[in-house]
C-alpha cells in the first residue's frame, strides 16, 4: 500500500495514541482499547483529518484556491475543512443541512458552528433534505462565476481519495497492535458516510490483516450502509490496484443503535458518554462516537463481544457537544 504515491498534505499528529480502558474493560466484561483518532490534532482533532490530508493533496494538485464541503449543522468533517483551508490559506464556503430540526440555540451557533465561523469559512444553511450534492455544484458554480477555483468535498469527506486517510489508519493500528504483540481480534466504528469504515476494510483487505471491522450505524438502515461501505471499500481498493480484495462479507453494520435518527440523542446515548467518561476520562460526541459506543455497550452486554481484544475507533467530535448542553446538560 505504497500511499506516498498519492499527494498528501500532513496535517494530523500521527500515529494517534492506541490505548488500553482498563476501567471501561472492566465494566462491560470485554478487553477494550480505544484507537485515539480524536487526536489528530487539527481544530480540536478528529477522523476527518486523516482524510483530508488526501483531498487537500488532490486539491493543490488540482491548483483549487477553495474548499466547497457540506454537513449537518453540527458536522465535525466542516469543522476540520475550514480548519484545514484556514491553515493553508485556502477559502473555505460550507452548506450545512438542518438535518435534525433543531432550532436550539446551543444546536445552530455553538460547537462546531462556532468553530466554522472562527475558522472564517463563508456558511450557507438548507432545509433538511435538501440534495446536497445539487447544493454543492451550485456552490462550486458560484466560486467558478467569481473567478476562484473550487475542489468540491462530499459530505464526510468520503470518496476512494479521501478513503486512503483510513487505509492509513488500518496499517497504523496493525503495526501498533504487532509493537505491543497484541492480538485484535475486531475493530468496532461508527459508520455514517462511510469513508472511515469503508478505509479500514479496504486497507485491511489490501494488508491481508484478516482483522473484522463492526460499523455501528449512525443514519442509514442496515442494508443500505453496508450497499454504501462495500462500494467506496472496493472503489479504494481499486485506487490502491486491488479491485478484487473487498468482499461482501467482509463489510458489517449493525443500525439497531440509530435511535429516532441521525444526530438525534436518547437516553442511552447519554449513559454511554457518562460511562465513557467516567471510567476512562475519554469524551465521545452525541452523534457518532456515542452511538458506536452505544452499541458496543450492549452487544458486550449481550455477549457478543465474550473472550475477544476489541479496538473502538474513536473519531472525535467532542466539539460538538456544546451544541447539545440543552439536551444532554440536564442529564448528568
Amino acid at each position: 500500500m505504497h500511499l506516498a504515491r498519492f499527494p498528501r498534505i500532513r496535517l494530523a499528529h500521527l500515529p494517534t495514541p492506541l490505548e488500553p480502558a482498563p476501567r471501561l474493560s472492566e465494566a462491560l466484561g470485554v478487553e477494550i482499547w480505544i484507537k485515539r483518532d480524536d487526536c489528530t490534532g487539527l481544530a480540536g482533532g478528529g477522523n476527518k483529518t486523516r482524510k483530508l490530508e488526501f483531498l487537500l493533496g488532490e486539491a493543490f494538485e488540482q491548483d483549487a484556491d477553495t474548499l466547497v464541503t457540506q454537513g449537518a449543522v453540527q458536522s465535525n468533517h466542516v469543522r476540520q475543512t475550514a480548519a484545514a483551508a484556514a491553515a493553508h490559506g485556502l477559502k473555505c464556503e460550507i452548506i450545512l443541512e438542518e438535518r435534525t430540526g433543531s432550532t436550539a440555540t446551543d444546536y445552530v451557533d455553538n460547537g462546531n458552528v462556532l468553530l466554522d465561523r472562527l475558522f472564517g469559512a463563508g456558511i450557507r444553511r438548507v432545509p433538511g433534505g435538501t440534495d446536497m450534492a445539487a447544493e454543492l455544484e451550485k456552490t462550486a458554480s458560484e466560486v467558478k462565476a467569481r473567478g476562484g477555483r473550487p475542489y468540491v468535498i462530499p459530505g464526510g469527506g468520503s470518496n476512494a481519495v479521501g478513503a486512503l486517510g483510513y487505509v492509513d489508519c488500518a496499517r497504523e493500528i496493525v503495526v501498533g497492535a504487532d509493537e505491543l504483540d497484541m492480538r485484535i481480534d475486531r475493530i468496532v466504528t461508527a459508520t455514517g458516510s462511510a469513508g472511515t469504515h469503508a478505509g479500514l476494510v479496504a486497507g485491511l483487505a489490501v494488508m491481508g490483516a484478516d482483522i473484522p471491522v463492526l460499523g455501528i450505524g449512525v443514519r442509514a438502515p442496515k442494508a443500505k450502509q453496508e450497499e454504501n461501505v462495500l462500494k467506496l471499500a472496493r472503489e479504494t481498493a481499486a485506487l490502491l490496484g486491488r479491485p478484487d480484495a473487498v468482499t461482501p462479507e467482509m463489510v458489517v453494520a449493525d443500525c439497531d443503535y440509530v435511535g429516532e435518527g441521525y444526530g438525534l440523542v436518547d437516553a442511552a446515548v447519554i449513559e454511554a458518554l457518562t460511562l465513557a467518561a467516567r471510567t476512562d476520562g475519554i469524551v465521545l460526541d452525541p452523534v457518532y462516537t456515542g452511538k458506536a459506543m452505544k452499541g458496543l455497550i450492549a452487544l458486550a452486554k449481550a455477549g457478543r463481544f465474550e473472550g475477544e481484544t476489541v479496538v473502538f475507533l474513536h473519531t472525535g467530535g467532542a466539539q460538538g457537544l456544546f451544541g447539545y448542553e440543552s439536551e444532554i446538560g440536564g442529564s448528568l
